[in-house]
């Protein structure tokens, strides 16, 4: 593949233009499908919405028009009853709004609040919220003592998605110019630099199209776009960098360009097919969940290194054999000296080594007590669904929302009680909804006003929202979702014979995620786990190899989630980072991380051993193969760690809860990675194993020669062994 690309290199390139100006066209024709609430809804919460839609009684979208005193100073209550009546009068004509409630005062006097609600369906309201904001913008600009603003499921959902654009620019502008900044120090010329950039950035363009198309089957949960953005920054330039710089190891050493093309793709190439293979299965592994969010990260993820991979292995080729000895332009002079130089000794590596190769016992006890250490935190996570009180509160529509539920504190997220009464035991069930209702309002955790219930055309269902003054988060909110659950509807409706209730809302949503999650993650676990091994056991033909790589990669992973635990949970960081804990881990993350993290692992893990077994083919002895493997791999896993780390920080900075921890979280695990594990842990562990890595292969005769410091592997032949 790679002598085609790189003897028809116009051929290749304009096939690898023509690609991904398809699929980006063709995903852009066809949208983004969005996961709607009742592809997300799980456990007791899901079952609930589930009746809802069944029996006609899902709540329509709405809007909050909130009226209060410019700068927040006393309300002029008959100027803000003038613009209240303005807002009615105003949203009553708009053809997106079905209905306008009656202004109604706040309890201190300091707002009013106008309640709107949509036409249509609540799962769009956000398409339909523009003429309502610009009727909002009219009214405050005839009443400039006031403050007129929305919030609510429209505006709500378009200002969250506009953070997330924003937050996602953000991640573009810095990552891009650090990311070219370390592959300059990296190859030292500019162009060289760039390549992986360009495959890096086609990449994650023919992906954005591909996962439009197949959001038809696996819908956007809402992260996909950063997770294709981040994965496929991150594995597009390490994919490229691994080739290119054994490229140009091969050139160094006299091979011509055609050949030191090909030796690099049945080397480096071979490895990034592995790898890429490897993070593919592992991102699989959420298809066990059988959940919407995990598909459709998974998806996003899978299609992204799948696409990076083909590039590296068909337009990567054609442009390396199309520039030729321009690869190396310009040159940055004193970078190009330190990199330029491929048989300098690499001494600072070596010295690194040294406690692997000399004392392999005492230096793998002591890496894998203090990964343990650091993992311990890990089995204390708590895990929680990011709530409205978790959005950054530099959101203006977040100051909205939190001048709202001050004023008005029913305006909290509520819980949603929905309750499913046997044929003919309809006024049973109602009489004793009524009951549990009686104990709610007399309950000092919720709100004490009148609950309206909702009743099915039948006269089987019927749903009613009570509300917790108080963040969806919050310690009391979880307590009176408790007393609902546990006490109140099962000593009411619970002893109806039949009758059938479940709680949903935020609070309740979260809950249930986070049960969810945990139920699902041992069998992700379990799956990852059963397919890595039977890939690495067939690409090395060595069950040893197999076993060390999940055992390496898994406390490697595991200490990176200690690290999240003890930043996340707690309030340390909180400066560090901007961000104000809730004391727990967003509820998907630990799911998602594994099996990314375990997939990244196993990319720098396939990289490392192959080159290790090239030298172990060639008849070095073990601690031969491992200092020779790991030293002449050490500049380019550097090179990459840093990069995706560097990708990765980027999303640590920004102000969604979500993108940050999941930042955290990949930065640590590559960073542990590509230091504690390739550098200390790897080596000792396999220079103990000695022969048995290879177990039940057969390392040819030379494998426990006598030391030869002037042994070098011959391209070709390595090139042969591995291909």
């Amino acid at each position: 593949m790679a002598r085609w690309s790189a003897t028809n290199p116009w051929k290749a390139i304009g096939m690898w233009v023509a690609l991904v100006v398809i699929c980006l066209t063709a995903g852009t024709m066809a949208g983004t499908h969005k996961a709607t609430a009742s592809d997300m809804g799980v456990g007791e919460s899901g079952r609930a919405d589930e009746i809802s839609r069944q029996f006609d009684l899902v709540n329509p979208a709405s809007e909050n028009v909130l009226i209060t005193a410019q700068g927040g100073g006393t309300l002029d209550k008959a100027a803000a009853q003038r613009a209240a009546d303005q807002v009615t009068a105003k949203f009553k004509a708009l053809p997106e709004v079905a209905n306008v409630g009656t202004a109604i005062a706040s309890a201190d006097g300091t707002a009013f609040l106008v309640p709107v609600e949509y036409k249509g369906d609540p799962e769009k309201a956000k398409d339909h919220v523009d003429p309502l904001l610009s009727a909002g913008k009219d009214v405050a600009k005839d009443n400039p003592q006031l403050r007129v603003e929305l919030m609510g499921d429209g505006s709500g959902a378009k200002g969250i998605e506009e953070q997330i654009g924003s937050d996602l620019g953000k991640a573009e502008m810095f990552s891009l110019p650090v990311t070219l900044v370390i592959l300059m120090i990296a190859f030292g010329a500019l162009i060289a630099a760039s390549v992986p950039i360009v495959l890096a950035l086609t990449a994650v363009a023919a992906s954005f199209g591909l996962y439009g198309l197949a959001s038809a089957v696996f819908p956007d949960p809402g992260s996909a776009q950063n997770v294709v953005m981040m994965i496929g920054m991150a594995v597009g330039v390490d994919y490229s960098l691994f080739y290119v710089r054994r490229e140009r190891e091969e050139r160094a050493k006299g091979h011509g360009r055609i050949d030191a093309i090909e030796i690099a793709a049945r080397t480096s190439g071979h490895a990034v097919v592995v790898s890429g293979f490897a993070v593919a299965v592992s991102m699989a592994g959420m298809y066990v969940a059988n959940d919407a969010i995990f598909s459709g990260l998974a998806t996003a993820g899978i299609i992204v290194v799948l696409v990076a991979m083909v590039g590296s292995l068909t337009v990567l080729p054609a442009l390396l054999a199309k520039l030729g000895n321009k690869l190396d332009r310009p040159r940055v002079p004193v970078l190009w000296r330190l990199t330029a130089r491929q048989d300098r000794e690499p001494r600072v590596w070596k010295a690194m080594l040294r406690p692997a190769l000399n004392h392999p016992k005492a230096t793998l006890g002591t890496a894998v007590v203090l990964l343990g250490a650091l993992a311990l935190p890990a089995f204390g996570m708590k895990l929680q669904n990011t709530g409205i009180d978790d959005f950054p509160r530099e959101m203006s529509v977040m100051q909205t929302y939190d001048r709202m539920t001050t004023a008005f504190p029913d305006k909290h997220a509520g819980d949603n009680i929905v309750v499913l009464a046997a044929p003919g035991k309809s006024a049973e069930t109602r009489a004793a909804l009524d009951r549990a209702l009686g104990q709610v309002a007399a309950n000092p955790l919720f709100v004490h006003e009148a609950a309206q219930v909702k009743t099915s055309t039948d006269g089987r269902a019927f749903k009613v929202e009570v509300t917790a003054p108080f963040g969806s988060t919050s310690g009391q909110a979880k307590d009176a979702l408790a007393a609902l659950r546990g006490d109140i509807l099962p000593n009411t409706v619970g002893k109806v014979a039949g009758a059938e209730f479940a709680v949903s809302g935020e609070t309740a949503s979260n809950l249930d995620y986070a049960a969810h999650v945990k139920d699902k993650l041992p069998l992700v676990i379990a799956f990852v786990l059963l397919l890595t091994f039977v890939m690495m056991a067939f690409t090395f033909r060595s069950v040893v190899i197999a076993l060390t790589a999940i055992a390496i990669n898994l406390l490697s992973a595991l200490a990176s989630f200690g690290l999240l635990v003890l930043v996340f949970q707690h309030t340390w960081a909180e400066g560090i980072l901007d961000f104000t804990s809730n004391g727990s881990v967003i509820a998907w993350l630990p799911l998602f991380l594994f099996v990314v993290l375990f997939g990244l692992s196993m990319d720098y893990h396939v990289f490392v051993v192959s080159r290790i077994r090239e030298a172990a083919l060639s008849g070095m002895s073990t601690r031969q193969a491992v200092e020779r493997g790991i030293t002449g791999s050490a500049g380019v896993i550097t090179s990459a760690a840093i990069v995706m780390v560097s990708v990765f920080a980027v999303f640590a900075t920004l102000s969604m809860m979500d993108m940050k921890q999941m930042g955290v979280g990949l930065a640590a695990a590559v960073l542990i990675d590509a230091i504690v594990v390739r550098i200390v842990v790897l080596p000792s562990l396999m220079v103990l194993l000695g022969h048995r890595n290879w177990w039940p292969s057969k390392m040819p005769r030379g494998l426990h020669a006598a030391p030869d410091t002037h042994h070098d592997t011959h391209a070709p032949q390595v090139a042969r062994s591995v291909g």
